[in-house]
C-alpha cells in the first residue's frame, strides 16, 4: 500500500513529540505536517533536538492533504477542532479526553465544560485495542485512552469479564512527572518532586470516568465501586498500578493452584494482544520504558483471598503516543505492531 500521510496538531507537547518520533520511524507513514501555534515558524528539530532528522517546520495550521490527523491538544480544545477535520474527510485520533466518554453529562462533572459536539460521542471509538480492536478498524474518530486508564483497565479487565471478583476495587497508581505535560507549574518543579512521593486528586481523578465506563461495560454483576488514587513519583516516564479486589467464592478458583488458574485466565484473555505480556515476576516501570508494552502480573493474597494485579506501562508510549500509532495501524489495515516493535530501554 502507499504510505499513509499523517499530521500532528500541537506537536509541541510531550505526547505530540512522541507521536512524531514514532511516525518518523514507521515504515508505512510519511509525516507531512505538524502544528504548534506558539512555536509556529520554528524547525521541529530546534524545539526537540531528538527530532532534527524530521526536517519539519512547525506550522500554524495543519495541511489538509493528509490521511489522518493526530490531535494532541489539551482537554476542552480538541472538541472545537475535530468536527472540521472529520468534515474534511480526514480520519482522526484525538489524544485528549474530549471524545472518550459516552455520557455527555460526564464532561461537566469531570472536566468542567459543556461538550459542544455530543453527536460525535456515539461514533467515537474508545481506542484501547485490547477491548475494541474490531471497532477501531472501521473508525473515523478514535479517542485515545488516558495513561492511568490504560494501565488500570488492562489490569482489571480479565477479572471483571470472567466474574472473578467482588464489586469493590482499589487501584493505586504511580506516575512519572511527564504525565503532567510540558507546562511549568509548582507541582512538577524539580525541587518539589525530587525525593518525594505525593498522592493527588483524592476527590476523584478525571481518568476515573473512563475507568468506570470501560470496566463497567465488562461487568455483569453488582455495580462496581472503584477507588482510584494516583500518585506522583520522582521519575520521568512510567506508570505502575497496584490493583486489589476480593475474589469471589468461585469453584473455578479453589484449591492450591488458584494463582496458576488466575494466570491462565489472564494469559487466555490476552492471547491475541501483542502488546500485553503476563510476566513471571512483578514488573518495574523500567521494564516498559520506551516500549508499547503493558506488563501485567496477576497473583493472589492467599491469606485474605484478594486478587492483586500489578500493571506497568510507559505513560508516553502505551499510555499515549504508542497506543495512538497502534490505533492508526488498525484503522488502515496494517498489523497493529507495525513501527512499534521496539523493546524497552534498560537500564
Amino acid at each position: 500500500m502507499s504510505q499513509i500521510k499523517a499530521g500532528i496538531i500541537n506537536v509541541t507537547g510531550y505526547i505530540g513529540a512522541e507521536i512524531a518520533r514514532l511516525l518518523y520511524q514507521h515504515p508505512q507513514v510519511y509525516l507531512q505536517s505538524v502544528t504548534g501555534r506558539s512555536l509556529a515558524g520554528q524547525r521541529l528539530g530546534e524545539v526537540f533536538p531528538n527530532l532534527k532528522k524530521t526536517r519539519l517546520t512547525i506550522e500554524t495550521d495543519i495541511d489538509k492533504n493528509i490521511d489522518i490527523a493526530f490531535v494532541a491538544m489539551p482537554h476542552k480544545a480538541s472538541v472545537s477542532i475535530v468536527p472540521d477535520l472529520l468534515k474534511s474527510g480526514l480520519r482522526v485520533i484525538d489524544v485528549s479526553a474530549d471524545f472518550r466518554l459516552k455520557d455527555v453529562s460526564e464532561y461537566t462533572r469531570w472536566y468542567g465544560f459543556e461538550h459542544t459536539s455530543p453527536e460525535l460521542l456515539d461514533n467515537a471509538i474508545y481506542g484501547l485495542p485490547e477491548l475494541h480492536r474490531s471497532d477501531i478498524t472501521s473508525a473515523l474518530l478514535v479517542a485515545n485512552p488516558g495513561c492511568y486508564s490504560t494501565s488500570a483497565i488492562l489490569a482489571m479487565a480479565p477479572a471483571i469479564k470472567e466474574g472473578l471478583i467482588n464489586s469493590d476495587i482499589i487501584i493505586d497508581s504511580k506516575s512519572g512527572v511527564s504525565g503532567a505535560g510540558r507546562t511549568l507549574s509548582l507541582t512538577n518543579h524539580y525541587s518539589e518532586v525530587n525525593e518525594s512521593v505525593s498522592a493527588y486528586a483524592l476527590g476523584g481523578h478525571r481518568h476515573q470516568a473512563e475507568i468506570n465506563q470501560e470496566l463497567g461495560l465488562l461487568n455483569t454483576g453488582s455495580p462496581l465501586a472503584i477507588t482510584f488514587v494516583p500518585h506522583l513519583v520522582p521519575m520521568t516516564r512510567g506508570i505502575l498500578s497496584s490493583c486489589y479486589a476480593k475474589l469471589k467464592n468461585n469453584k473455578q478458583l479453589q484449591g492450591s493452584r488458584v494463582i496458576d488458574e488466575i494466570r491462565k485466565i489472564y494469559a487466555d484473555y490476552y492471547k491475541d494482544s501483542p502488546f500485553v505480556e503476563i510476566t513471571e515476576n512483578p514488573p518495574k516501570t523500567k521494564h516498559a520504558m520506551g516500549s508499547n508494552f503493558c506488563l501485567i502480573y496477576p497473583t493472589v493474597d492467599i491469606i485474605n483471598g484478594n486478587l492483586v494485579v500489578i500493571s506497568c506501562i510507559d505513560n508516553l508510549v502505551k499510555g499515549g503516543a504508542g497506543q495512538a500509532v497502534q490505533n492508526m495501524n488498525l484503522m488502515f489495515g496494517l498489523p497493529e505492531t507495525t513501527g512499534l516493535e521496539t523493546l524497552a530501554i534498560y537500564p
